[in-house]
């Protein structure tokens, strides 16, 4: 695609987006001049979709009207919620709906996963994870080593890109995971590093990881709802993620877990039960002696979130009449690579402003990150000031995120003018 930073350009790109309706689903926030902002930061908290509202509503009314029988009447039982959640979920993830539910959050569920798919023993205990991993990652699997009465610093192995370079290259994690063999029980990679904005490949750091015995498991915070994946079919073991970000669920959003059908029926698998985990049929007799639902449902504790979940449902509706992620995935290409283009046309040296993220289309998702050397709170502020909704990462980093739901071709060449107009 050839670009150029004219407003009519802009302007032809959104008239000819089939895409650019869902924008009109969203709220956005007003800016210092009293108008929509441009946002870029749905890779920290998305936007709320306006059909948020009523669907939160709808479960209000089942509450005001059924009380405890809602979980058991109505159009949509709370007993059965999660069910109705899986098909579209599956489809976010490239899943099949029985090794995906949405529950709890992110990194509770991340316990909850590395219960069952951490089973160090004394020779095969290492974990390998990508250094500057998002923090609760680290802190989880920090507790997790010391759970089995492990010292976190002999068990977690962190992989960092060469030197003079800011992202990971396949072959040497490939290599670090060959290189660990038999010590490694598992291996935990972010999606796309937070940071950078790198996408891992996941399939081939699964396919490693199971060369060598390990599980494999991966944090999709900020994959899911961003690019196209296909966990199933890479053979991934397990998988979580939020459902705040590009998923658009409100803070503190119920989030998702991924577990292949090959432990769909795992009775024997360790793992910390809950009664909403438990076999459906028998569930009310009250009875001793956990029998896991089949599938992820079995990792299920309590009952589900259900004014979250409706939220949730709200937002992932949305991408199911989108046409799912490969289209919006097609748009999303063609926005990042409209900011990219107009950063670089700005023509600064790297000594001043360096876009991190990979250059590589199939490497990124939606987001840029300017590592800033020079004046980099002060650019961030000047863009706030312009209304431009961007994220700053200590310790000079500032992460735009164009999203192909509700962002526009418009919105991404203000961004580029005020960051030309902010060196000019």
């Amino acid at each position: 695609m050839t670009y150029d930073a004219s407003p009519a350009f802009a302007a032809a790109q959104d008239a000819a987006d089939p895409l650019a309706r869902f924008r009109q689903e969203f709220h956005f926030p007003p800016g210092p001049d009293g108008q929509p902002v441009a946002y870029f930061c749905g890779n920290s908290l998305g936007l709320l979709p306006k059909a948020a509202r009523t669907a939160a509503e709808r479960e209000f009314k089942a509450w005001e009207e059924r009380a405890v029988e809602g979980h058991f009447t109505g159009s949509r039982p709370w007993l059965t919620y999660h069910e109705t959640l899986a098909e579209a979920t599956a489809h976010v993830v490239g899943a099949r709906p029985d090794e995906v539910v949405v529950m709890n959050t992110l990194t509770v569920n991340l316990h909850l996963l590395l219960v069952t798919f951490y089973r160090p023993t004394a020779t095969r205990y290492k974990v390998l994870m990508e250094a500057g991993a998002f923090p609760s990652d680290q802190y989880a699997l920090e507790s997790q080593a010391r759970l089995h009465n492990l010292n976190p610093d002999d068990v977690i192995v962190e992989i960092a890109p060469r030197s003079g370079e800011h992202t990971l290259r396949t072959e040497d994690i490939e290599a670090k995971i060959a290189e660990l063999g038999d010590s490694l029980a598992t291996v935990l990679f972010g999606g796309i590093n937070y940071y950078t904005g790198q996408v891992f490949d996941i399939a081939a750091i699964t396919r490693a990881g199971h060369a060598v015995g390990a599980t494999v498991g991966f944090d999709l915070a900020h994959a899911a709802g961003n690019v196209v994946l296909h966990l199933h079919d890479w053979d991934v073991d397990f998988a979580c993620w939020c459902n705040y970000k590009y998923l658009n669920s409100g803070p503190g959003g119920s989030s998702g877990i991924f577990v292949h059908e090959r432990f769909a029926h795992r009775p024997d698998l360790v793992r910390l039960a809950g009664w909403w985990g438990h076999d459906q049929a028998a569930r009310f007799q009250m009875k001793k002696g956990f029998q896991p639902m089949p599938g992820a449902a079995g990792w299920q504790l309590s009952n589900g979130q259900i004014i979250t979940l409706a939220i949730y449902d709200a937002s992932v509706d949305l991408f199911e009449q989108a046409g799912g992620m490969e289209v919006l995935r097609a748009k999303s290409e063609k926005l990042t690579g409209y900011l990219e283009f107009l950063i670089k046309n700005i023509g600064l040296p790297q000594s001043k402003l360096e876009i991190i993220t990979p250059a590589n289309p199939a490497e990124r998702g939606c987001q840029l990150s300017l590592l800033v050397h020079e004046r980099g709170r002060e650019l961030f502020d000047y863009l706030a000031a312009q209304g431009i909704i961007a994220d700053w990462r200590e310790p000079n980093v500032i992460r735009l995120a164009p999203v192909p739901l509700y962002n526009s071709f418009e919105e991404v060449r203000r961004a580029g003018a005020a960051l030309s107009q902010f060196y000019s």
